[in-house]
């Protein structure tokens, strides 16, 4: 098992601030908008550096996505930031129709999503987001998995020509992927390469993972850890080209099972290469309030449930 280390934690919706700032010197076109939780998006630099180019509408999340996809017709690339379940749930309706339908070059920038944001409770905690926004036509699903990916991605996604829906968080994770790194929309990332079951593992899950392979490992288990940053368009060919390998899958996501990685991932399996498979999800619940630690471990998202996912998958081969 390939060691990974890191020297800090930091958490994601920090990287995508970074990333925000940095094209805000080096693009005159990015513009960025935010519903009145700027400095819960770590938007507070872009805001006091580029004020002509940033705007403050309030709670208002519907107004935001419909001015920001009018933003475009004048080549703006508009970055819009508030919490996962205002920036889906809230606005489906006006980004299904004002920005998905016409193509609109938007970018959707969600904090706060998943179970990790914890004391917030099940009103806040959304865990239908990837399913909602992979199912719209065209439309680009990105879930980094720390804080050096989380600003690649913001950094590489201005130059993507069509609505994205880049997912984030606030707790704080092990930040151990290369700071220079560059990220390349729909293409997996290899971590470590195994012959005994794949683990396709998104967002903050993919450490839980490189976890979950050291314990495994120390079982004589060897396991291909990949993570997939990028839900949709999914990488088919590096999903396959593992599994023709191993035979067997585990996923795991912050997220419902229903809609989420592990549905899409065993959809493309169902077509093109039948194989026995595990997801390590939420299991068609709400969340509740919490630490983010205790709602992992009680919600069977924590390294020792992709360890016994691994387990069960294997005797199924």
């Amino acid at each position: 098992m390939k060691k990974y280390t890191f020297a800090e934690k930091k958490d994601t919706r920090s990287g995508f601030g970074a990333g925000l700032s940095e094209l805000g010197k080096t693009n005159p076109n990015v513009v960025a908008l935010c519903a009145d939780l700027t400095g819960s998006l770590k938007m507070d630099a872009f805001a006091k550096d580029h004020s002509e180019r940033f705007f403050q509408i309030g709670i208002a999340e519907a107004n935001m996505i419909c001015i920001a996809a009018g933003l475009t017709i004048g080549g703006k690339i508009p970055f819009t930031g508030t919490f996962a379940n205002f920036s889906t749930g809230r606005v489906y309706d006006q980004i299904r129709q004002s920005v998905a339908y016409s193509g609109k070059n938007v970018k959707i920038c969600a904090s706060h999503a998943g179970l990790t944001l914890g004391e917030d409770g099940a009103t806040h905690q959304i865990l239908e987001d990837l399913g909602l926004m992979k199912m719209l036509p065209g439309m680009v699903v990105i879930n980094p998995c720390d804080y050096n990916q989380t600003k690649a991605a913001t950094i590489a996604i201005a130059d993507y020509k069509g609505p994205v829906y880049l997912r984030f968080g606030r707790p704080s994770v092990p930040n151990f992927t290369p700071v220079d790194q560059k990220f390349e929309i729909g293409k997996a990332v290899m971590l470590n390469e195994g012959t005994d079951v794949t683990i396709f593992a998104t967002g903050h899950l993919v450490w839980k993972a490189i976890e979950a392979g050291e314990q495994l490992a120390a079982l004589g288990i060897n396991a291909e850890i990949i993570n997939i940053h990028t839900i949709k368009p999914l990488d088919n060919k590096a999903v396959l080209t593992s599994v023709k390998k191993t035979r067997c899958v585990v996923t795991a996501e912050e997220h419902q099972m229903n809609g989420g990685l592990g549905d899409s991932i065993a959809q493309l399996l169902a077509r093109e290469l039948p194989a026995p498979l595990e997801m390590v999800a939420v299991k068609d619940s709400f969340g509740e309030s919490g630490t983010p630690d205790q709602l992992i471990t009680k919600y069977g998202l924590d390294t020792v449930n992709i360890v016994d996912a691994v387990k069960k998958v294997i005797a199924r081969k």
